[in-house]
């Protein structure tokens, strides 16, 4: 199905809405630990958070945008009413949960809203089953490897720190922070930036305008990491309370742990091409930070809605999705 230039631009519109709304979204994810512990003022960080997020184009390929753009639903069905449909799901659950304060995933929402409009077009044929196993593993597999990689961290940090004193610790660790900080924030805008990459060249693929053969040209790759990091300036302050301060306390130290570990894994799964969720992330991190000191440290009851967040986020947006989807073709008798 072939649409008019206008209709192909606002549709390439509404996906830069949705990069915005990520970078809103998930600014708690690059600066709650840095805020919580006061390194940076608050307007300070998301100024920090946004150049790392905008600059990430510079330091990896695209083969995040080459896994959402063709392999969670076959390029060969994409036409404008799925896309419209996959970006209506993902705009509204991270809508819903932004209002709610709970840090669900951006990611993860936009690949369930693809999924329910792909399958609703196709059905289960259109589904490339290698992509969404390899994405469905990353959601249980990135919070525990960020969680482990951060333990691991507090035990190096704790022996190479045995000669200083708290004071002395405190002051090489907020030094340090602004390090780990601009690391995870650059992980977070090479993987999640992309997935909009993936899904505008997917749609200009559709449309005839990449000559056939799917690329991501560079006018989008700087459009979308723009519009992330416009997000993450704006700040997303409901989440960073939950991030930064409900789920656990952290020193600068910690802080420092958990930002690593979750910059660690990121920068693995986005030279893998694996689409990851920031917010699954960072928060096993954060979990594996506060459970080095004892269990209690952590909120299990706020961890535990956020984790309830994530398995209902596939499938909320891919339904919305799906809905989007069925009501756009029979509003508009477009086939």
């Amino acid at each position: 199905m072939t649409v008019s230039l206008p209709i192909l631009v606002a549709l390439i519109g509404v996906a830069l809405l949705f990069d915005f709304l990520n970078g809103l979204h998930d600014a708690a994810n690059s600066i709650a630990t840095v805020v919580s512990t006061r390194v940076l003022k608050p307007q300070y960080a998301v100024l920090w958070a946004a150049f790392f997020n905008f600059i990430a184009f510079a330091v990896f390929g695209l083969h995040v945008a080459q896994t959402v753009g063709k392999g969670i639903v076959d390029a060969q069905i994409i036409d404008p009413v799925v896309i419209f449909g996959a970006l209506s799901g993902a705009i509204a659950w991270n809508v819903i949960t932004w209002v709610k304060g709970i840090p669900s995933s951006s990611s993860h929402a936009l690949i369930g809203g693809l999924l329910g409009a792909g399958m609703a077009k196709a059905g289960s044929a259109a589904v490339v089953w290698g992509g969404v196993v390899k994405t469905v593993i990353a959601i249980f597999a990135s919070p525990a490897i960020g969680l482990i990689l951060a333990l691991m961290l507090v035990l190096a940090v704790a022996w190479t720190s045995i000669r200083l004193t708290p004071l002395g610790v405190d002051k090489r660790f907020r030094k340090l922070q602004l390090v780990s900080a601009a690391l995870y924030s650059l992980g977070h805008g090479g993987n999640d930036a992309q997935k909009t990459m993936g899904i505008i060249a997917v749609l200009l693929y559709s449309q005839g305008y990449l000559g056939g053969e799917f690329s991501v040209p560079f006018w989008v790759v700087l459009s979308c990491q723009a519009a992330m990091a416009l997000g993450t300036l704006s700040g997303g302050w409901r989440i960073v309370h939950t991030m930064g301060s409900k789920i656990t306390r952290l020193t600068p130290a910690q802080g420092f742990c958990a930002e690593t570990g979750g910059a660690i894994t990121l920068f693995m799964a986005t030279l893998g091409g694996i689409p990851v969720s920031s917010t699954h992330t960072i928060t096993g991190a954060i979990v594996g930070v506060g459970a080095s000191r004892r269990l209690s440290a952590v909120r299990w009851n706020v961890a535990s809605n956020i984790v309830i967040a994530w398995f209902i986020t596939l499938p909320a947006a891919g339904a919305i999705g799906a809905a989007v989807f069925y009501a756009t073709r029979f509003l508009t008798g477009f086939d």
